[in-house]
């Protein structure tokens, strides 16, 4: 068959078609090749998802780790909280068992002191005279040690707190002049994280710390406990030997007494400086039984003197006994009734705890310190190097010391004057006269400079009162008059059976200048004086220039405590450590009790305070 023939034209498009069809189905595969390089790029990257997988299980991990570590501190936390309470019950018990511990041996020790006495006691009777000498020596010696040895201790301590001071003070700063230098923002918030969480540590190790201190405290309540007996134990013991003093009349019993006092004394100062709390709490107290002993030792070195307490030491030994019975029940109140917590409130400073408002009520106790018992204001002021009123005056005589007598007494009926010699009193230099009366002889000592009755005295019994106290007043003022003491007036007086006692003091353009005093004796029977004491006026009395008071008497009441009624109020000038003062006097009441008080004229200050005690020789300043 013929082939049909075709133009070039329709063969071209026939060509063109037939390679079009060529390429599109060249085509398909390179689609399905890109598809299946596709599928493989995504079933590459498929598979790669398994390589992220290790980080998925490393935080699984610590999560875990992070579990099991909380499980573990929680455990550790029981197990330190078993521990630790078991250590609180053992300590608790160790303590009890040492509170009974030492209660058993308070009683041994005291049962061996009381073995101690009686030995000592039947050793004394035995003792000769120059064993007692030497015991008395060495009891002098050893207090002496150890007061140096506390003076060193004090100092020591006093040393340590100071350069505490120093560094605590070095420290801070230190710590202001980091300060200075803020930091910027990104410092600022670091340094608050870093606050934060040195005091969550902070607060964690003190939580831990206070329960580590616990024994140390427990340790250290048992120690202040122990103190609280021994103060307990030395008070009693005061109590007994205060008691036994106020009566023993020998010399022997007086010196053992005494001494016990004194020491006792120094042991209950020292055990109250050991109690962890404010001294303002333990002052009174302190200041009291410091001065109890300072009392117990000069009354101690006068009876191993050979001389007897004066009436003004005994008044003092009546006040130190009735001032140390009233400590002795409140202190055996503390002993008894608190327990260690009551000593642990005592050292954290709980003011509510019992032992703390115990000796706050002690301190808001009037307890006055027993100074050198007189019978007026400033009555004892001796202490001057020279007779100020003497000076300047013309020597006299023996006969001429006589013939003074002769008119000094002439209203006693003087049958015969005789001067038996010279003595030197207090820097004043005197003849001794007696004087022969109708009714018995006088005694009486007589400058050498002036020729000045210094002092003297008549041994008359005065067994009944006719007199007053005003009209007694009127005759002791005449008979200074008559011996020469002008200007002088009653600032003190005081009955002692039939005799008034009185103080007399210069006055000078209205001052009472009490460093001018002459004190009289004045017989209630016979309405006579029978004795005199002119020391403190012929040592001080001078003429002197008393500047005005910078305070009004209103001004200087204004200091007092409100407390006090004020019954008399006076311009003074008192005798002081440097000279003499201008003060405000004032006399009041408080309670049961009469006060006087000074105040300096210049700046306000309270500087002498007396209360008036009854003793058996009549009224008495402290």
């Amino acid at each position: 068959m013929e082939k049909k023939q075709v133009s070039s034209g329709a063969e071209k498009a026939e060509n063109l078609t037939r390679k079009k069809s060529s390429k599109q189905t060249s085509a398909k595969p390179k689609t399905k090749a890109a598809v299946k390089d596709k599928t493989v790029k995504s079933t590459e990257k498929t598979q790669h998802v398994p390589a992220k997988q290790p980080k998925k299980t490393a935080k699984e991990k610590v999560v875990n780790q992070k579990k099991e570590a909380r499980e573990n501190k929680k455990i550790l936390k029981a197990q330190i909280r078993a521990e630790k309470k078991q250590k609180r019950l053992e300590k608790k018990l160790d303590a009890k068992q040492k509170k009974l511990d030492r209660i058993a041996m308070l009683k041994e020790r005291r049962a061996e002191r009381r073995e101690q006495r009686k030995e000592r006691k039947a050793l004394l009777k035995q003792e000769t005279k120059e064993a007692k000498i030497e015991r008395i020596r060495a009891e002098k010696e050893a207090r002496i040690q150890a007061r140096v040895a506390k003076r060193e201790a004090a100092a020591a301590e006093r040393q340590a707190r100071r350069e505490h001071r120093l560094k605590v003070r070095a420290e801070k700063r230190a710590a202001k002049n980091e300060k200075r230098h803020a930091p910027g923002f990104g410092g600022w918030l670091a340094a608050v994280i870093s606050l934060g969480v040195v005091t969550l540590a902070l607060g964690t190790m003190l939580a831990f710390g206070w329960m580590y201190t616990g024994g140390m405290q427990a340790d250290m309540a048992s120690i202040h406990t122990e103190s609280l007996y021994e103060l307990n134990s030395v008070i009693d013991n005061l109590d007994a030997n205060l008691s036994k003093a106020r009566v023993a009349n020998t010399r022997n019993e007086q010196v053992k007494l005494l001494s016990d006092i004194a020491v006792e004394s120094e042991m209950a100062e020292t055990i109250l400086e050991r109690f962890p709390m404010d001294m303002q709490l333990t002052q009174n107290m302190t200041s009291f039984v410091n001065k109890m002993g300072d009392s117990a030792q000069s009354m101690l070195y006068a009876v191993a003197n050979g001389k007897k307490l004066t009436d003004s030491q005994i008044a003092t030994l009546n006040y130190m006994y009735e001032t140390n019975k009233q400590l002795k029940e409140t202190v055996n109140g503390i002993a008894s009734a608190a327990g260690e917590g009551d000593i642990l409130d005592m050292m954290r400073g709980n003011a509510g705890g019992i032992i703390y408002v115990a000796f706050d009520d002690i301190e808001n106790t009037p307890v006055e310190v027993p100074t050198e018992i007189n019978d007026g204001p400033f009555a004892e002021n001796t202490d001057k190097v020279s007779a100020k009123n003497l000076s300047g005056l013309d020597e006299i005589s023996a006969a001429k010391a006589e013939e003074l007598a002769q008119k000094y007494f002439a209203g006693y009926g003087v049958t015969g004057v005789n001067c038996t010699g010279e003595v030197n009193a207090k820097q004043i230099a005197c003849y001794n006269v007696t004087v022969s009366t109708d009714d018995g002889d006088m005694w009486a000592q007589i400058s050498k400079n002036g020729g000045k009755v210094v002092e003297f005295n008549s041994y008359k019994d005065c067994p009944d009162k006719n007199f007053s106290v005003e009209r007694c007043t009127a005759i002791a003022e005449d008979f200074l008059e008559g011996l020469g003491y002008t200007g002088m007036k009653a600032v003190w007086t005081s009955e002692n059976g039939s005799t008034c006692n009185l103080n007399f003091a210069y006055v000078d353009d209205g001052v009472i200048v009490y460093s001018d005093m002459v004190k009289v004796k004045v017989c209630e029977e016979r309405g006579v004086v029978t004795g005199l004491e002119a020391i403190s006026y012929v040592l001080n009395h001078t003429q002197r220039d008393i500047p005005s008071a910078a305070l009004s008497k209103a001004e200087a009441r204004e200091k007092l405590n409100t407390n006090l009624e004020i019954k008399t109020s006076r311009l003074t000038l008192i005798p002081v450590e440097d000279g003499e003062r201008l003060a405000w006097e004032f006399y009041g009441v408080y309670g049961d009790n009469d006060y006087y008080v000074y105040v300096d004229a210049k700046t306000g200050q309270e500087i002498r305070l007396f209360t008036v005690v009854g003793t058996a020789q009549g009224r008495a300043l402290i």
